[in-house]
């Protein structure tokens, strides 16, 4: 039977003293049933083997009848030469009743009637023997009815052993009887026991375990026995207490874990937006702004404030703040070293967590009339120099744990990152502009400035002829300067056209056939664009220097020339190929291109050796000329650029 019961101490004490298990239980039910079993089946063998005796007993006293009626036929007859051995026959048979033979077996039932009967045989063979057998008869007077006589009581005997062996067979049969009735007891005895010591302990725990999957955790299994089912109860009923109890626990346990899970995600999501704030802020105060936002949110902190340093770490000043009175920030705007716990740069690399009432001091006052009463302090570190400091106030006293310090350092470490990175992204674009300066420089040194020095020395021919009176040189020196003034303009333009120009970062095909566009408006002369294969797409730094190569081309083109159709091909593979050609007049190749000043080809190798590339000239007079730019082999997307040198 299932119970509910409550756990009690005292039930150790109560347990019996002595035990018996389930195997001794069992036997010591079929033990009797065994025993009984056993001695009817002894007894069975035992009268069967008495009836065996019995029977072959019958047999040999009715080889004695026999044995009579012969001896008296050779009586009768006068044959007394066989009358010896059927006498010591017979003798035999005597003594054969009365000892027994066991291995066959045979002996006559111990019953004291029987006994009577076999010594009335044996006085008569002796009253038969000496009167017949052993003396020669006078006549045969006699011999029938003393024959008569003596095998009757042969029959008599006869006749008792078989009364006897029916007696002791319907005593075997009431016996067999008495062992199916023991069975079929036995069995119903033994059932019982099973059911009472086996299944109905295991239905037992069988109900308590469907109870148990219903849910029901208070359920205990009663202990009746002291055996194996008994040490079964117990232990499970330890088992459903440790059950209930952790189902009490449950609850608990889950919102415990839930409420970690959530600091967890989080921290998680403050790491995963801050790390995003950091990709993607384009200035310091952006980044700033967010970052003390995210922080706050993520550690629930009543203020913040994010301080920047100076080189020097003599000067704190407030870049973003979150949560404090104005007169706060605006008293704490900027702070020198050492002058309060913010700012400190003696501080350990590590959070430190202020108790502000318990410090006192004038160092913090504004954070006591602001009702701060913690201050957690966490240095932004770049490897060993001290970039700045995060301060996150509390209105109630706190204690960092382990995470949340792992947390607001790697946050702290992530925003230094960010700085860092604004930093260079700084330095990247005064290079980039200090750069840009140096081509200006470069083009105007290689082009307008050679041409205006030009000018100054006719302008001062022409001055010189004016003061001679030589009007045809001067006009000749006028026409020169117009011509150079207009070859300047055009320089001025193709500068401005060089600036105008942004090329694609996965396709420069786009870029280049809008230059030819221009050069086909501004020069009048056809181009076609010719792209063979595909490789990998070039880096824009690269791309700019590719375009500025062929615009320089095309623009010798367009001043020397006098061509009537310009080819630009492109091949991508096995590496990158351009190359500019024309149907114009060309130049001899042993005598260099004619004015190689305008023509600009200084400027293109130069381009052409800051992305690691070569350039070639191929001419002929009246054939044309051929500008051939290949760049390296290797992947010019994995090319250093170093900045370029403005020429002297």
């Amino acid at each position: 039977m299932v119970k509910s019961v409550a756990a009690d101490p005292k039930l150790e004490d109560m347990k019996p003293s002595r035990t018996w298990n389930l195997g001794a239980k069992l036997a010591l039910a079929a033990a009797p049933f065994g025993l009984l079993a056993l001695l009817s089946i002894t007894l069975t063998l035992w009268m069967s083997w008495q009836l065996d005796g019995g029977a072959a007993a019958v047999n040999e006293a009715g080889r004695m009848r026999m044995q009579a009626y012969r001896m008296s036929l050779l009586v009768a007859t006068g044959e007394s030469a066989a009358l010896p051995a059927a006498r010591a026959e017979f003798e035999r048979s005597l003594l054969l009743l009365r000892d027994g033979d066991p291995e066959r077996p045979l002996f006559m039932p111990l019953d004291n009637a029987i006994r009577t009967l076999f010594d009335q045989v044996r006085s008569e063979w002796k009253t038969y023997d000496s009167r017949w057998l052993d003396a020669s008869p006078s006549g045969k007077a006699g011999l029938l009815d003393d024959t008569a006589r003596f095998t009757g009581g042969i029959d008599a005997l006869v006749a008792g052993i078989e009364a006897h062996m029916s007696r002791w067979t319907a005593l075997l049969n009431l016996l067999q009887l008495a062992t199916m009735a023991l069975a079929v007891v036995g069995a119903a005895v033994l059932l019982y026991v099973g059911y009472l010591f086996v299944l109905e302990p295991v239905g037992q725990l069988k109900q308590a375990l469907e109870r148990i999957q219903q849910g029901d955790f208070g359920v205990r299994v009663e202990r009746s026995s002291s055996d194996e089912f008994g040490t079964l109860a117990d232990g499970f009923n330890d088992m459903a207490e440790h059950i209930q109890a952790m189902y009490r626990n449950l609850e608990a346990k889950v919102s415990a874990k839930t409420a970690e899970l959530e600091e967890k995600r989080e921290r998680l999501e403050a790491l995963y937006e801050v790390t995003s704030l950091v990709a993607t802020a384009r200035t310091l105060e952006e980044l700033a702004r967010g970052f003390v936002g995210y922080v706050a949110r993520a550690v629930h902190a009543d203020g913040v404030a994010l301080r920047w340093s100076d080189e020097s770490n003599r000067r704190y000043l407030l870049l973003a703040s979150q949560g404090l009175p104005t007169y706060m920030t605006d008293g704490e705007r900027c702070l020198k070293a050492d002058e309060c716990h913010c700012g400190s740069p003696d501080a350990p690399p590590f959070a430190r967590v202020i108790p502000i009432r318990l410090t006192g001091g004038e160092s913090l006052q504004y954070c006591s009339e602001a009702g701060f009463e913690t201050l957690v302090s966490v240095p932004i570190r770049m490897k060993d120099r001290l970039m700045g400091e995060v301060d996150l106030f509390f209105h109630a006293s706190v204690d960092l744990s382990g995470s949340v310090r792992s947390l607001l350092e790697a946050l702290a470490t992530h925003l230094a990152g960010g700085m860092e990175n604004l930093r260079l992204n700084a330095l990247q674009h005064e290079a980039a502009v200090s750069q840009e300066r140096n081509f200006l420089a470069s083009e105007l040194h290689d082009s307008i400035a050679q041409s205006l020095a030009f000018m100054k020395m006719q302008v001062e021919m022409m001055r010189e002829e004016l003061t001679r009176h030589d009007e045809t040189a001067a006009r000749a020196l006028l026409d020169e300067l117009d011509a150079g003034l207009r070859e300047s303009t055009g320089d001025v333009r193709e500068l401005l056209l060089h600036f105008r120009t942004r090329a694609n970062a996965e396709d420069i095909g786009s870029a280049l056939l809008a230059t030819l566009r221009k050069f086909e408006h501004q020069s009048g002369v056809r181009a076609t664009l010719t792209v063979k294969d595909h490789g990998l797409p070039l880096l824009p730094d690269v791309q700019i220097q590719v375009l500025h190569i062929v615009q320089e081309a095309l623009s010798n083109v367009r001043k020397h020339a006098r061509a009537a159709h310009v080819w630009l091909d492109v091949q991508q593979q096995p590496q990158w190929r351009f190359e500019v050609r024309d149907d114009g007049i060309g130049f001899a190749a042993g005598g260099g291109p004619p004015d190689e000043t305008h023509v600009g080809l200084r400027i293109m190798r130069e381009r052409a050796a800051r992305i690691g590339a070569q350039i070639e000239v191929f001419s002929s007079p009246e054939r044309g000329t051929s500008v051939v730019l290949t760049l390296p082999a290797t992947d010019p997307t994995l090319l250093d650029l170093p900045p370029m040198q403005a020429a002297s």
